[in-house]
């Protein structure tokens, strides 16, 4: 039987003939008997939504939080990271592509390991929060939903890596337990949206509104400067408008690298120069917390005081070499420092 078998959805509603309606993410499906939604992870059998990779469980292990990347949630902790197969976007240069895209009536791969035991594993390796990500975590919510709540009993955080395309219903259902969360903002474009990840950019722009605006989630931004896509001065001028408009000058951007991977083998990597332009355009436009990704710029990774410039937290790579926040501030001119436990 279905409801033996899969785990029952949340955030879905029973439509007449036997459909149902999912308001998990942007997408809002309407799926008929028998059929999938967009992410090919969520399925109507009988009249009810399942998740088909509830139990699956593709990676589970620790990583440092800045990998995330999450430079301003508890610095130099690690991070239980863990992901189920599935996306609700289709990205031609996706990292993750083996597991992020499922073909609907593929069997799905994956370890069953419960929630229970997720957070002991956790706490064994020593982490301080479980990171759902790798894939796209509202897809696999109802695993992510009972994690992240015993996570929250035994004193660990919670923080989702998205694509941003998540309804409102679905923030407010995770605003509880979600600590932090970075979101790809991958441009400020439709036609990039759609012809890119097969899907649209508002919908993303109203849940990094929403955040900031109406819960306490720790939030960070991310963008993968793509050549040729989304690098033109004016389209990453508009990214950090929307930014410092949207959230204010604390919000961090993470300005990442592309590499050809997937369907994108053919394109070139994206030049220091371009990323380094993109970085003077974000401080331009008042953005305190300004970093620079895939790239080893040791003094584009670091954390300054945004009131009296001095160096906080010296970062290479993914590791912390020095870290001298004082309760949550500047030890030299007491100035606050924007960010979660730091």
């Amino acid at each position: 039987m279905a409801d033996k078998e899969y785990k029952e959805a949340v955030l879905y509603e029973p439509l007449p003939d036997k459909k149902v309606h999912c308001f998990l993410c942007s997408w809002q499906c309407r799926i008929s008997n028998g059929k999938y939604g967009f992410c090919n992870v969520r399925k109507n059998i009988g009249g009810k939504l399942y998740s088909l990779n509830y139990g699956k469980l593709c990676a589970a292990n620790p990583d440092p939080i800045e990998k995330k990347p999450l430079f301003h949630f508890q610095p130099a902790s690690r991070s239980f990271s863990i992901a189920a197969p599935g996306c609700n976007f289709r990205c031609g240069f996706c990292q993750n592509w083996q597991i992020s895209q499922i073909d609907k009536d593929a069997d799905i791969d994956g370890q069953a390991i419960e929630p229970k035991r997720l957070v002991e594993l956790a706490i064994r390796e020593k982490c301080k929060s479980i990171a759902y990500t790798y894939t796209e975590p509202t897809i696999f919510m109802e695993l992510a939903a009972e994690s992240a709540k015993i996570a929250k009993q035994k004193g660990l955080a919670n923080v989702f890596v998205s694509n941003g395309y998540m309804t409102k219903q679905a923030i407010d259902f995770a605003k509880d337990w979600l600590d932090g969360i970075n979101i790809d903002l991958k441009a400020f474009n439709e036609d990039y949206y759609k012809n890119l990840c097969k899907a649209k950019l508002k919908p993303v722009l109203d849940t990094i509104e929403y955040i900031c605006k109406h819960t306490k989630i720790w939030m960070e931004l991310t963008t993968l400067v793509v050549p040729n896509q989304n690098d033109s001065d004016e389209e990453l001028k508009q990214i950090a408008e929307f930014i410092f408009n949207t959230c204010g000058p604390d919000m961090p951007w993470h300005i990442s690298r592309f590499y050809p991977q997937y369907r994108f083998t053919d394109s070139e990597a994206t030049s220091a120069e371009t990323l380094e332009r993109a970085y003077e355009i974000a401080k331009q436009a008042g953005l305190h917390y300004v970093y620079i990704g895939n790239l080893r710029t040791r003094n584009r990774e670091n954390t300054y005081c945004p009131k009296c410039g001095h160096l906080l937290i010296e970062r290479e790579g993914y590791y912390i070499k020095k870290n001298r926040v004082k309760e949550n501030a500047c030890p030299d001119c007491d100035a606050k420092m924007a960010g979660f436990q730091l």
